[in-house]
């Protein structure tokens, strides 16, 4: 065999061997592609399957708390009215009856009320502002603390699922500061420019640490991430706790 036949054989198989290693290349990179997409799409449909969870729960738990509530307008305000309006409509006094028949409106407005709460399409006719307000008035109702609320314009751009859940956390937020903190101030701040909602109250406070071993927090926390937000919280026993919820950019 010549010089130059060897040359040619040498230059063929090196040609085939680089080949091979390029097409085994390109394979390579295509398979490590079609993994990197399935890996995505199982983080994907995790993530979708989680919202939707987190979406359901939230529901429940509002609808629940809902029927709670409204049990006790039923037993309480409705059934109390109900019987006044028995006792005059009794009466033979012409001015009895027309107190009777003032009362059984107002149960009918009561009623009414009631089954727009049963319904959560409430969640896009209230604003945030509004729900917010609206909670801080049920507490000082109460007499139980001195509230305030300083929102700074209206946050607008949340879908439902996004506002249902951020009103389940607040609600939360509140209901803790409720049961453990005893504080004699609560102040909510809404920031529609910086996309922000704080909680803060003048309580007992706590240890953050102590505190972040249970699922209370944890639960907040995930939810709003969850929604694309953020969850964090600035406590210090004796001196009162700050909640800080990053609302989504939309």
């Amino acid at each position: 065999m010549s010089e130059i036949e060897s040359q040619y054989l040498v230059f063929l198989f090196g040609g085939i061997f680089f080949a091979l290693l390029m097409t085994l290349f390109v394979v390579g990179i295509v398979f490590a592609h079609q993994q990197r997409q399935l890996r995505n799409k199982q983080k994907l449909d995790q993530v979708k399957a989680e919202y939707e969870k987190t979406i359901l729960n939230t529901e429940f738990e509002i609808q629940q708390q809902t029927l709670s509530y409204v049990g006790r307008e039923l037993h309480d305000n409705i059934g109390q009215l109900l019987s006044l309006a028995k006792l005059y409509l009794n009466s033979s006094k012409p001015e009895k009856l027309a107190e009777g028949k003032e009362y059984i409106n107002e149960i009918i407005r009561e009623v009414r009320s009631l089954s727009k709460s049963l319904n959560l399409d409430w969640v896009e006719s209230i604003s945030l502002e509004k729900f917010v307000e609206n909670e801080l008035n049920k507490i000082q109702s109460t007499g139980f603390c001195e509230i305030h609320l300083e929102a700074q314009g209206t946050i607008e751009d949340l879908s439902k699922d996004q506002k249902l859940i951020l009103i389940r956390v607040i609600q939360e937020c509140l209901n803790n500061i409720l049961k453990h903190a005893h504080p004699s101030k609560i102040q909510v701040k809404i920031s529609a420019s910086q996309k922000s909602i704080q909680i803060l109250d003048d309580g007992k406070g706590f240890n953050p640490a102590v505190a972040s071993k249970g699922s209370g927090m944890a639960n907040l926390k995930k939810r709003m991430e969850t929604i694309g937000g953020k969850f964090s919280l600035e406590s210090e026993v004796g001196k009162g706790t700050k909640i800080e919820l990053i609302l989504p950019a939309n």
